[in-house]
């Protein structure tokens, strides 16, 4: 594993489709990510009747309840996907976002659960992910830091993780604040990882994120972003991701100690020249 966990997120952008999901499992692997993750909804306790009814043209029908059904895998599917990651040897965990969801996620052995940014508020789904016994990644996009406190006082010593994030899809540069990561160093350092999860579609925040001493990255995958879909504008491609596992695997060195030293390296050219 790297010095920094290296997170692929899956989520929608496999489109429902199991194998395009381990395409992209499979890339992953072979491109070193440590983890991939996927999102995990009951849609009919996720969305009311009436925003499942309302009208949404996708490739499997006219409605938004048919296109959340054509992109929500169920048991099978991830029993296929459990195995696939397994054979792989690479973990997978999921986002659940209703309370099902979590229950959903129990019947596997994951190695954490990812809290969204979008539910931090909702103190009943907190205590059901806490009940979970699971380590816990939870996103802070769109929250204030009196939200942020309340979500962490729920899920108490089950905190592996927290993230910055700006939940803008794909996010603007001007509003990455990519030092807010010292902030939350500085708040929750002591009690938690701290990390980054990316919207931003280029690497170049998750490279200034590392450098800032993040322990978890998370971004989102794609083969292709071009397609079709809300999140594969901000996804890293395959040669985004040799890039960021490239970079992150060799921060450590890359940073050094910080001591003022002179080189090994640097001698032979000190002693061709310097004349004095």
């Amino acid at each position: 594993m790297s010095a920094i966990e290296i997170v692929g997120e899956i989520g929608i952008n496999a489109d429902g489709s199991v194998d395009t999901a381990m395409n992209l499992i499979k890339m992953c692997y072979e491109l070193g990510v440590d983890y991939v993750k996927f999102q995990k909804r009951c849609i009919t306790d996720c969305y009311s009747k009436e925003e499942l009814d309302s009208p949404r043209e996708s490739k499997w029908g006219t409605t938004f309840r048919e296109q959340k059904e054509g992109l929500e895998f169920d048991r099978e599917d991830y029993i296929e996907i459990d195995d696939f990651c397994k054979c792989l040897g690479i973990p997978w965990y999921a986002s659940p976002w209703d309370k099902k969801s979590i229950k959903f996620l129990e019947e596997f052995d994951i190695p954490y659960i990812k809290v969204p940014s979008a539910l931090i508020t909702w103190n009943d789904y907190l205590e059901c992910v806490k009940d979970t016994g699971i380590p816990v990644v939870m996103s802070t996009g769109m929250s204030t830091k009196k939200e942020v406190d309340r979500a962490l006082s729920i899920l108490g010593d089950s905190v592996y993780c927290i993230m910055h994030t700006t939940s803008s899809y794909p996010t603007p540069i001007d509003d990455l604040n990519i030092r807010k990561i010292q902030t939350l160093k500085s708040l929750y350092g002591k009690k938690a990882k701290i990390g980054y999860s990316n919207h931003f579609p280029s690497i170049m925040a998750i490279i200034f994120a590392a450098a800032m001493g993040i322990d978890m990255v998370e971004f989102h995958v794609t083969h292709d972003r071009a397609a079709v879909g809300t999140d594969h504008s901000s996804a890293m491609e395959k040669r985004n991701i040799e890039t960021i596992v490239e970079w992150c695997t060799s921060l450590p060195t890359v940073m050094g100690d910080g001591k003022w030293t002179v080189h090994k390296s640097e001698i032979p050219v000190m002693k061709k020249l310097r004349k004095h």
